[in-house]
């Protein structure tokens, strides 16, 4: 059987076991993101800048929050596909920013219209899915009512697009299930290139913005983290005209509300990176009657993969094969679950196409990055080296030795690093050879082998050859082979398509 079929016999088995259920009793989902925004940007989350997320944090008051939450991979498209299809990049196959055709499994979309779900959806609609344009949305929310593209930095736009997605499902009888993607604080920040009419409703300032630990304090700097935060505030702006809609459709008290980001800040040692800050994410979940008000879990590791399940369980609907993640809906009824002391996060390519797969085992207090493409003279292709941060780092490196080894590490890397997040959060200090960790390093090492092993993880082979530079480079050669064969197809494939066409005008 084809993959494209197993998918269609899977959605219709579910939706056949889900039974006929009277749309008035059916919960609606929302799923809300943030687009590259930090989890300390959050003011519950312990942002260090006032006042920057007044809607979040009065939306963290009706929820549980999750403090040790994590996203899969520091970049957007694969991500979003962990998220949505409860599997790990290298078992749903999207890796990079490149369509997966007939994937062989069913994802979020697939699962709720097949239960008789109103799919919607507005912003990174490439993004959300294995290839795009995807059959089971049945509303892209990127126009306006009046035919008008939703601009995507906007947030009267947010307000008129979920007002519309909601009465579209109440026109068509359904509970909806609905994934409201807010572009901010992704590039452009506000105000960056150009005047922009998209004013958020505070503008922060370069003196008063606090400085990550992991970059350095410099006035340049600081004008871009001014952008960033004053983006962080228009993305609040945006949640609140989508939570205003809510509460003027009716449906807010038949709503089952999600909220997180992507990954991290998009600057040098968060976004495209498996540090701290690049895959933790504020997490938020309110599912009326069930979890309790400004109750926080500071105790169970959550992290992108168990969303799916999640969310099946909240619907209330049977859960397809093949799943990789681990529904945490006991957790949101005030229950608790072992096995929740750690997560695994995982990288392989950029936007670009360019191959630097890492792996990273997260606990609460550590965390151990294995990368096999670091070999000294290999640089790491990202997008965060177009900004003015990782421009400036450049510039300071050439008289200030600590910028200096900063910018060398995060160009070339090491193949292995280890780190005690518990009191270096910030990745500052590797602690990948000091005697006195070893005993917790090899702990997360043989955790992060039997995680490869259970997943079915490529890189497995050589992780156990992790210590032969030779292995490393065989390895590389091979991964890099394979896509650039990839890359190298999709013309061809382009210009068949356009060929045949062509032929039939």
């Amino acid at each position: 059987m084809k993959s494209s079929q197993t998918t269609l016999c899977l959605v219709t088995i579910v939706g056949l076991l889900c039974g006929e259920v009277v749309a008035a009793e059916r919960l609606n989902l929302l799923i809300i993101t943030t687009d590259d925004m930090s989890c300390d940007s959050v003011g519950v989350y312990g942002c260090r800048l006032k006042d920057t997320t007044p809607h979040m944090d009065r939306l963290a008051a009706q929820c549980l929050r999750f403090e040790h939450a994590y996203v899969q991979v520091g970049n957007c498209m694969p991500s979003r596909n962990v998220m949505f299809s409860g599997r790990y990049p290298h078992n749903n196959r999207v890796e990079g920013f490149y369509q997966v055709r007939n994937p062989g499994y069913p994802v979020l979309a697939d699962l709720m219209k097949a239960a008789g779900y109103f799919t919607a959806i507005r912003g990174k609609v490439s993004h959300s899915t294995p290839y795009h344009p995807y059959p089971a949305w049945d509303l892209v929310l990127d126009t306006l009512p009046d035919g008008k593209p939703a601009h995507p930095k906007n947030a009267a736009s947010y307000y008129l697009s979920a007002k519309q997605g909601f009465a579209a499902a109440q026109q068509a009888g359904k509970p909806f299930c609905i994934n409201i993607n807010i572009s901010d604080p992704h590039k452009p920040f506000y105000n960056e290139h150009k005047p922009d009419p998209n004013v958020p409703s505070r503008v922060f300032t370069a003196a008063e913005v606090p400085v990550p630990g992991f970059l350095p304090d410099d006035p340049d700097v600081r004008e871009e983290l001014a952008l960033y935060y004053s983006s962080v505030r228009r993305a609040d702006d945006c949640l609140g005209g989508i939570l205003r809609a809510l509460q003027e459709s009716g449906e807010d008290n038949r709503t089952a509300i999600v909220f997180l980001s992507d990954h991290g800040m998009p600057l040098p040692f968060a976004k495209t990176q498996l540090y701290f800050h690049s895959t933790r994410t504020p997490w938020m979940v309110r599912w009326p009657g069930v979890t309790k008000p400004g109750a926080v879990d500071e105790r169970h590791m959550i992290s992108g993969v168990d969303l799916l399940p999640t969310l099946l369980d909240i619907a209330g609907l049977t859960h397809p094969a093949g799943m990789d993640g681990r529904s945490f809906a006991p957790l949101l009824r005030g229950e608790q679950q072992d096995d929740r002391d750690f997560v695994v996060t995982e990288y392989n390519e950029n936007a670009g196409g360019f191959r630097n797969p890492m792996r990273s085992i997260v606990t609460k207090d550590f965390a151990y990055i294995f990368n096999p493409w670091s070999n000294g003279e290999r640089v790491m292709a990202t997008a965060t080296k177009g900004t003015v941060t990782y421009r400036r780092m450049q510039a300071l490196a050439k008289t200030d030795p600590a910028v200096a080894a900063r910018l060398k590490l995060f160009d070339y890397r090491v193949p292995e690093e280890f780190y005690n997040y518990a009191t270096d959060p910030d990745a500052l200090q590797n602690l990948i050879d000091r005697p006195q960790y070893r005993g917790a390093r090899d702990r997360l090492i043989k955790q992060l082998e039997g995680w490869m092993v259970k997943t079915g993880d490529p890189l497995l082979e050589v992780f156990r050859q992790r210590h032969d530079p030779a292995a490393r480079e065989t390895y590389m050669a091979r991964v890099e082979k394979e896509t650039a064969e990839r890359k190298a197809e999709k013309p061809k494939r382009a210009k068949k398509g356009a060929g045949k066409k062509a032929g039939k005008k």
